[in-house]
């Protein structure tokens, strides 16, 4: 764990992070041809493998559900280019991207106007005190925490714990709150991105239900979905939680300092990284979020010093589920008890 917060704590170069982004512009450009590439590859093994699973029904419930595994691989593969389309960063026409973007909603349950507006909100304010609550996963300070009463202190505990966050919560965001343009209620055009990608879901399940009943639904739909959820519920965890993140003050707040020093390197296995769409390599992204999801090895490959920035690996990304405060002294996230046992 001291490796990893030594190469957390050593700063890459250029020294000032907003340095990096005349570097990294020089990778914003997308190929066509090669993300319309990488949107087959993704979306027909999701739709073939569906098929597989929903055909398999007739030999064995257990085997579809063990094909729905890998159809929740390709579907939070989907929703990391839903993710690019947002940032306008997947085609070289944005309006391709957003429709491609609102396409791959229905799949993953989430209308893509009201998912991208929230998400802008999420990069423009990560690590920013003064502007939590929008796209992010709620993290109180230490000083906060001890304001808060037993009740209060009660559910905030609740809400951080693992069952919540990657038990419950994933189900409860994708299949629930993304019903609604939550945050964004008075305004039309999320109310209209909400309900047709509804729409969409309605149709498509009373599709599947019609032709096949309730089967495909419960044992391929649901826990495909679920699994996808979950896993992206973590990664994006992971992300922005672990313990030499960046949290400021509003006044001292700077966008790229909290981009490149406040977002992980998560480092996985090769297949993982294919399946996530690179989305480990977060502290470039948030850098530079106009850069495709297929060039950002290119970005560590040129860049030693951002390859070895914030590197986390699988294991070492597990202990930061017990860490759940901000300690504004020490500048670390840190677990309740590491509080008591400096605060009383």
């Amino acid at each position: 764990m001291k490796d990893f917060q030594d190469r957390q704590t050593t700063p890459p170069s250029p020294s000032k992070a907003s340095d990096w982004v005349k570097i990294l512009a020089n990778y914003r450009e997308p190929s066509d041809r090669r993300s319309y590439f990488e949107l087959a590859i993704t979306a027909i093994p999701f739709f073939l493998l569906w098929a597989a699973a929903w055909w398999s029904l007739s030999i064995s419930p257990w085997l579809a559900l063990a094909l729905s595994l890998l159809v929740a691989g390709f579907l939070l593969r989907l929703f990391a280019i839903q993710h690019d389309c947002g940032h306008s960063s997947f085609f070289r026409n944005r309006s391709v991207g957003d429709w491609v973007g609102r396409g791959i909603g229905i799949l993953t349950l989430t209308p893509y106007d009201v998912w991208r507006r929230a998400h802008s909100i999420h990069h423009s304010s990560a690590g920013n005190l003064g502007r939590r609550g929008m796209g992010d996963i709620l993290t109180l300070t230490v000083a906060e925490y001890r304001e808060l009463g037993a009740f209060g202190r009660l559910k905030y505990r609740l809400y951080r714990h693992p069952f919540t966050l990657f038990g419950v919560g994933p189900g409860y965001l994708f299949l629930l709150e993304n019903r609604l343009p939550l945050g964004f209620m008075g305004q039309a055009r999320y109310w209209i991105s909400a309900m047709g990608t509804n729409l969409g879901i309605l149709i498509a399940g009373s599709l599947i239900w019609y032709l096949g009943g309730l089967q495909p639904l419960l044992l391929i739909f649901l826990p495909s979905t679920l699994i996808a959820a979950t896993a992206g519920v973590w990664l994006f965890y992971v992300q922005h939680q672990f313990e030499s993140t960046h949290w400021e003050a509003e006044e001292d707040w700077q966008l790229h300092e909290s981009a490149l020093h406040g977002s992980s390197h998560y480092v996985l296995p090769s297949v993982l990284q294919w399946m996530t769409a690179n989305i480990g390599i977060h502290h470039v992204h948030h850098l530079y979020s106009r850069i495709p999801f297929y060039r950002l090895t290119e970005v560590l490959k040129d860049h030693e010093e951002l390859a070895e920035g914030n590197r986390m690996t699988i294991r070492e990304s597990l202990a930061s589920v017990r860490l759940h405060l901000w300690d504004e002294q020490s500048k670390r996230l840190m677990s309740f008890s590491q509080a008591r046992q400096l605060y009383g």
